[in-house]
């Protein structure tokens, strides 16, 4: 199986890490969990964005050095990963001195190589979001982007030759329909792209926290053309000699990206990978925003939703479950607790937990605990449809229809125990009994390899309490290339505590 690179972007290191973060980065975490329970090689990264003026003025206010600052809150990023039980492969810091030696190999490359030139920059600079805008991208005299006030800036400054890719973006983009994604955006970035591009300023005379281009020190590179090249960097590439890890995973097989820095990544980040000479990711693919109970997400009417507060009430998984449940990715979505509540009542506790807890009892109690080797095949018949579904949907970034396949058969086994009654069943045909409570067991195993990517922890529990003797990661390939889900001889379920004790709407 080919390996497989994916990313998320490098967040910003001052950001408090919000429900956008915990979107991105566990999208992603599920893919790549889903790719190495399919026995790909993963390599799956993210990151943090530490350079440019307002890190350093936020550095000079706490009375620490930029990297010292650095230091104490790119913590509160890694350890929300390990709370939410995000598995990258590698966490880049733009600061480590592995990033900043190709962010300076590459700009002496495109300089000589006559892709960036030396000039004279004047225009509006939104210091929060360290862009350059010009005088008809302003709202209302401020920045699109976030509403805040512009700086009118004017310094020497080298310039990437944004304009003179044009022509191979369009081309690219005509020929790989998959690149920009999904493709209800494409348009957007189309249109932008045929509307014509502006050379892009690179270099920062007036930022000294940055990375230093060699052969002109008084100069620090763009932040966000920094950033973009963490993508590669971060597997050791060299314009002159790239590395293994660089080798063997570009190009990416997927960017995730919110869909606010889309452009970055769909236009500015391929045009220097095409000055490069280096091929360009399978896809951009870059997802909706979070309102909250209907209004826009903001420090300011103080409804930023906490995701560690979400995984203290709901559980981490339940947590991790609803964010790609709730809403097609890539659409914006609304998020309560109202509707997380609803769907942790509805799917995870009634749906499922009460399907493990009914199978698991009535073995217990009338069949000591064991199960048949094989059930009825009246749920899992012998073809593969819902493998074939499953694989289809997380191939195509469509998280809820694959949640959709693995629901789907656990609808289908509560029905079936509705309708085959084995609680009534068992007092005239036990044989038969133990068979139909075994085919809802080789439900709850495919439930368990299907749900892992997106709830790890809770489907290890259900994998245990199956009695399963080898790890799930070890199971979980052949049961995706639609393997026949069966148990060994003797095989005993162990029962333990509800995986999802029901929960109560808070009083008023």
């Amino acid at each position: 199986m080919k390996p497989y690179y994916l990313t998320t972007p490098i967040y910003y290191a001052n950001d408090v890490p919000h429900i956008g973060h915990a979107y991105t980065t566990i999208a992603a975490d599920v893919l790549a969990r889903w790719k190495r329970l399919s026995g790909a090689r993963v390599h799956f990264l993210t990151g943090t964005d530490e350079h440019g003026a307002k890190i350093a003025q936020a550095a000079g206010a706490a009375g620490q050095t930029p990297r010292a600052y650095l230091d104490r809150v790119v913590a509160k990023f890694q350890e929300l990963w390990t709370r939410l039980t995000v598995t990258p492969d590698d966490f880049l810091r733009t600061s480590d001195a592995r990033h900043i030696g190709v962010v300076q190999k590459i700009f002496e490359k495109l300089l000589k190589d006559g892709h960036i030139y030396l000039g004279s920059y004047e225009g509006w600079y939104c210091v929060p979001d360290e862009t350059f805008w010009s005088e008809s991208e302003l709202k209302e005299g401020k920045c699109p982007t976030c509403g805040r006030t512009v700086e009118r800036l004017k310094e020497e400054s080298y310039f990437f030759k944004l304009s003179a890719f044009e022509a191979p973006l369009l081309a690219h983009f005509e020929k790989h329909p998959e690149f920009l994604q999904p493709k209800s955006r494409a348009p957007e970035i189309v249109q932008f792209v045929k509307m014509g591009l502006r050379d892009l300023s690179v270099s920062r005379t007036k930022v000294a926290w940055g990375v230093p281009v060699p052969s002109n020190p008084a100069h620090t590179v763009y932040v966000w053309f920094d950033a973009l090249i963490n993508y590669i960097s971060a597997l050791g590439y060299d314009p002159a000699a790239p590395g293994a890890l660089y080798k063997e995973f570009w190009p990416a097989d997927l960017h995730l990206v919110g869909k606010e820095i889309f452009r970055f990544h769909a236009v500015i980040w391929p045009a220097m990978l095409l000055a490069l000479g280096v091929p360009l990711p399978r896809t951009v693919f870059a997802h909706g925003w979070w309102t909250v109970d209907g209004e826009k997400m903001s420090k300011s009417r103080g409804n930023v939703v906490d995701p560690h507060r979400m995984a203290d009430e709901f559980g981490v998984d339940a947590f991790r479950y609803f964010l790609l449940r709730e809403v097609p990715f890539g659409a914006d979505g609304d998020f309560s607790a109202k509707a997380l509540l609803g769907r942790y009542n509805a799917e995870l506790a009634n749906a499922l937990g009460n399907l493990l807890n009914r199978v698991l009892n009535l073995l217990e109690k009338n069949f000591d605990s064991a199960l048949l080797p094989a059930g009825t095949g009246d749920l899992l018949p012998e073809n593969a449809d819902w493998a074939r579904a499953y694989n289809d949907a997380l191939d195509r970034t469509v998280f809820h229809e694959a949640l959709d396949v693995a629901f789907g058969l656990v609808n289908r086994a509560n029905k079936y125990a509705e309708d085959t009654a084995p609680w009534k069943l068992v007092k005239t045909d036990a044989p038969r009994t133990h068979a139909v409570l075994t085919e809802m067991a080789r439900v709850l195993k495919v439930a368990a390899v299907t749900l892992h990517p997106f709830m790890p922890t809770v489907t290890e529990e259900m994998w245990r309490q199956l009695g399963e003797p080898r790890p799930l990661g070890a199971e979980a390939a052949r049961a995706l290339a639609g393997g026949k889900i069966q148990f060994d001889p003797g095989q005993k379920i162990r029962k333990g505590n509800p995986l999802f004790p029901r929960k109560e709407a808070p009083k008023p």
